[in-house]
């Protein structure tokens, strides 16, 4: 049991400060604090000492250099029973300091701020709060170190019992502060790397920290350990239903970004299954975009994702209720539709807040040991002025309009993607196959399933067919015009056979490989 006689407090969240510091007075802790922190203690009505007075020196440079002191980090850093430390300090009149109470800056809140600038984020650099915090968890024998409010209750407890904490509770406290330093460090990283060498740079150093948010109940399979870090909670709200999976998680951001490509549309719904829509409709009312994107697939969206660009409605979660679903996202929910859904216990209801749409720039993944990949997202965007029609035939109107949906959707589809679809719903889905033939050919064993005309259709390929059976066989199937980006060396072959059946065909120039 370590005691504690000397706390230094200095937190810019002030949660719960007041109660923890009328703990530790009343514990016979002398008070030790900085600016904002020792006015609210004091306005409480507690003995506080400003650091100022406790080091002889003042604060200087507008803050910036308060607590790096030898009387600070002496006190912090001398091993409690070794003589030649316990020497050293008393030679300097330095004292223990054996509880260190920070929170940092709030660098991250200042940077998520549109339009922040450039001096208000250095601003927010904490320099000595860091420091103070690292030097007391390496001498965590001795010294106990707070980070995070929560943790106050636990220190508190052991406190009233004992007069000072345990070495496990300083462990896991010291283990603690490492985590959030190097979360901090990393934060800033990654915002100054963006401001000094652009957002769309691959980094110098990938620097990745993110705080548990809550361990799952297994990853993809039960065997499996997972948990979920990170900033995810402020992007969703669940409002219904089970704790959500591993699985679903993956499947609901896939959801979050094929919706952000609808965000501006009409009533549009999106069923995904395994991270890809399995059908896409759009309609006057979501019961029609409903109708329509369970139209192309009934089989599939068994135990799926939904997920909407608009409330969801009452109609359309009557419809939606027919069926099993594992997650329902909207903006959010209308009352009824909301109590009716509510009667699945199990179904998952989530709210998708409105800065969801903004995608994170950059995709990170595992490739082994420590190793990683980093990517820009693809967040490109087509319009009908990108186009290049091909071929001798020009699209219709109709035609276009098929295909500018059509290209949205098959971006979200996993490689290699194939994508029947009219104007305004998907009619056939091929997705994953290692030939884009046989991405196609299910594609079209789906229509036929669903009893659905391709006839008059255009067919959407997330890359070049590499050779012209990919297009006849499409063409066979009953479409009329093709999107595809084009560099292919056989592009003149399949221009050709797309002239002798009359499709027209148009090249987007970028492809949107998703593996």
């Amino acid at each position: 049991m370590s005691k504690i006689q000397r706390a230094l407090l200095s937190v810019s969240d002030k949660t719960g400060l007041i109660d923890f510091a009328r703990a530790l007075a009343g514990a016979g802790v002398e008070l030790l604090s900085t600016g904002g922190t020792a006015r609210a203690i004091r306005e409480a009505g507690l003995p506080v000492k400003e650091l100022a007075e406790h080091t002889g020196f003042p604060e200087m440079l507008d803050g910036r250099v308060k607590t790096l002191h030898p009387k600070v980090h002496g006190g912090l850093l001398y091993l409690r029973g070794n003589p030649e430390h316990e020497a050293t300090v008393r030679a300097h009149g330095i004292t223990p300091i054996d509880l260190v109470v920070v929170n940092l800056y709030p660098f991250e809140a200042t940077v998520a701020k549109p339009g922040v600038s450039l001096h208000d984020a250095i601003e927010n650099i904490d320099i000595g709060g860091p420091s103070m915090l690292r030097s007391a968890a390496k001498n965590h024998e001795s010294v106990t170190v707070l980070v995070d409010p929560s943790d106050y209750a636990a220190v508190t407890a052991q406190l009233l019992t004992d007069g000072g904490t345990t070495l496990e509770l300083r462990r896991q406290l010291a283990a603690k502060v490492y985590a959030r330093t190097a979360a901090y460090d990393a934060a800033i990283a990654a915002h100054l790397g963006r401001e000094f060498t652009g957002a769309n740079q691959a980094p110098p150093a990938l620097a990745v920290s993110a705080p548990l948010v809550q361990t799952l109940r297994y990853g993809e399979n039960p065997h499996q350990k997972a948990a979920l870090y990170g900033r995810f909670p402020e992007y969703f709200t669940q409002l219904h239903g089970k704790e959500l999976s591993y699985n679903n998680i993956l499947d609901l951001t896939a959801a979050a970004a094929l919706l952000a490509e609808f965000a501006g549309d009409p009533p549009t719904l999106a069923i995904l299954k395994h991270t890809n829509p399995c059908g896409v409709g759009q309609g006057a009312t979501l019961h029609e975009a409903w109708d329509r994107a369970f139209a192309t697939d009934r089989q599939a969206p068994f135990g799926g994702i939904i997920a909407v660009n608009r409330p969801l409605d009452h109609a359309c979660a009557q419809a939606i209720a027919e069926i099993f679903s594992e997650v329902i996202i909207a903006p959010s929910f209308e009352p009824e539709a909301l109590d009716l859904l509510r009667q699945k216990k199990n179904l998952r209801l989530l709210v998708l807040k409105p800065h969801a749409a903004a995608v994170a720039p950059a995709d990170i993944r595992s490739v082994g040991a420590e190793s990683y990949l980093w990517q820009e997202r693809d967040l490109r965007t087509t319009t009908a002025a990108d186009l290049r029609v091909v071929t001798r035939r020009a699209p219709t109107e109709a035609e276009l309009q098929a295909m500018l949906f059509g290209w949205r959707i098959v971006k979200h589809v996993k490689s290699n993607a194939i994508v029947y679809a009219a104007a305004d719903r998907t009619l056939g889905v091929g997705a994953g196959q290692m030939s884009r033939v046989d991405s196609s050919r299910i594609a079209v064993w789906k229509a036929g399933e669903a009893k659905l005309s391709l006839q008059g259709s255009v067919v959407c390929s997330d890359a070049f067919f590499p050779f012209a059976d990919g297009l006849i066989a499409a063409a066979e199937a009953g479409a009329t015009s093709a999107i595809q980006p084009g560099g292919s060396v056989r592009d003149p072959e399949v221009i050709q056979a797309a002239d002798e059946r009359g499709v027209a065909m148009v090249f987007t120039g970028h492809r949107h490989f998703r593996h």
